[in-house]
């Protein structure tokens, strides 16, 4: 094919012909177009989570992975911490039952009766605190491991068990006075709400006056349900912050606050829907075997025999033991949770991504690195520029 003329130029002469451009060679970009840089990978992910902000998917399968990754530590902690609290129960009331039990039995009157139990149930509430302490000890313990296992886990370490409790029990004292906290404004509006209804009974003993007190209490209690909500997803972020920015407990709170701001359906949502998938598993693992045994023992003894008696404590002894398992598997997600949307958020909010980067390739450099999820100062965003080659991303 002949070669287009050229138009004249200025001064009359024709201009050379424009050579025909060559169809680009397989694999390059099209003529026009910047060459793709070579040097620019996208966000690594060197251990449990990308180092990027997650999306909601992401978020909500975090936690089971943190489980599934390291297992016998993780796994190992909670079971400990079941196992802590259901031995306390055990060592508490089985003593007091045996005890009242033996009393009752040997009752002359029932009078006497009815003051043995009414002692029995009054010894059991005020023993009820013992194994509570114990459980609140051991709960803020756990979440204290979590927070670890899922930061460091975040950099690609995986760290024994003796490791993880020595990182946590450095903050446990924060952890335990956060729990406490918890515990005493819950603990304030129980006792309100009795309160009242007990006043309303014994002043108006009227039992419409009393059903119409009822169902007000009923409106405002759920009104304190949506406060507690509200407010347990604006401070869900507090055992993080104490842990990982070796906060106070007040400076945990703002920062809590903070960071959720602008993301409280979100997290709300995350904590509702892993809360309900943990509940519902939990709940059909331990009951269905429990119903099961309860059905075989009436088919093969109707009568309620030794038969009977034998598979309903057996079904219940296995129903014990897989509800210390399986509280355990729920406890540790639910804790890893938290401490998996404090750190997606710290990526939207403050460019930890970026910093977590840089702490990767400068540790896998050999060169000295520091703590990267410290607190960044009042203000400021990511602490420094992307790595070199790498377009400055902007994530929604």
């Amino acid at each position: 094919m002949a070669s287009p003329a050229s138009p004249p130029s200025a001064g009359g002469a024709p201009l050379p012909p424009v050579p025909p451009v060559p169809p680009p060679a397989s694999g390059e970009p099209p003529t026009g177009y910047p060459a793709p840089n070579p040097s620019w990978t996208p966000p690594p992910k060197p251990g449990l989570l990308p180092l990027r902000p997650m999306g909601f998917g992401t978020l909500l399968w975090a936690p089971f992975r943190t489980l599934r990754r390291n297992p016998a530590p993780v796994f190992g902690t909670g079971l400990v911490v079941q196992l802590i609290a259901a031995i306390a129960s055990v060592v508490v009331f089985v003593p007091l039952t045996v005890s009242a039990v033996g009393r009752l039995e040997s009752a002359g009157t029932a009078a006497d009766a009815d003051a043995i139990l009414a002692g029995t149930f009054g010894w059991m509430a005020l023993l009820m605190l013992v194994p509570l302490a114990i459980g609140v000890v051991a709960g803020a313990f756990l979440q204290g491991v979590m927070v670890v296992e899922v930061a460091t886990g975040t950099l690609g370490e995986k760290l024994g068990f003796g490791t993880l409790w020595r990182r946590a029990a450095g903050r446990i004292g924060p952890l335990i006075g956060w729990t406490l906290l918890v515990g005493l404004a819950v603990l304030v509006v129980f006792a309100l709400f009795a309160g009242i209804i007990v006043a309303t009974a014994l002043i108006a003993p009227d039992p419409i006056a009393v059903l119409g007190v009822v169902g007000v209490l009923l409106v405002l209690l759920a009104g304190v349900a949506v406060l507690a909500a509200w407010l347990g997803t604006k401070l869900a972020l507090v055992p993080s912050v104490i842990v990982l920015e070796r906060a106070g407990i007040v400076s945990s709170m703002r920062r809590s606050w903070q960071l959720t701001t602008g993301y409280f359906w979100r997290t709300f949502g995350l904590i509702l829907l892993v809360g309900l998938i943990v509940g519902t598993v939990a709940q059909t693992v331990v009951q269905v075997p429990m119903l099961g045994g309860t059905i075989l023992a009436f088919i093969l003894d109707p009568a309620a025999g030794p038969t009977y008696e034998a598979i309903s404590i057996g079904s219940s002894v296995i129903g014990m033991i897989l509800s210390v398992l399986v509280g355990a598997i729920a406890a540790v997600v639910q804790a890893a949770l938290i401490a998996v949307i404090y750190i997606d958020l710290r990526m939207r909010t403050e460019g930890l991504d970026l910093d977590l980067e840089r702490h990767v390739q400068s540790r896998d450099a050999g060169l000295p690195v520091t703590d990267p999820y410290e607190a960044p100062p009042a203000g400021a965003g990511s602490t420094g520029p992307a790595p070199t080659g790498a377009p400055t991303p902007t994530w929604s």
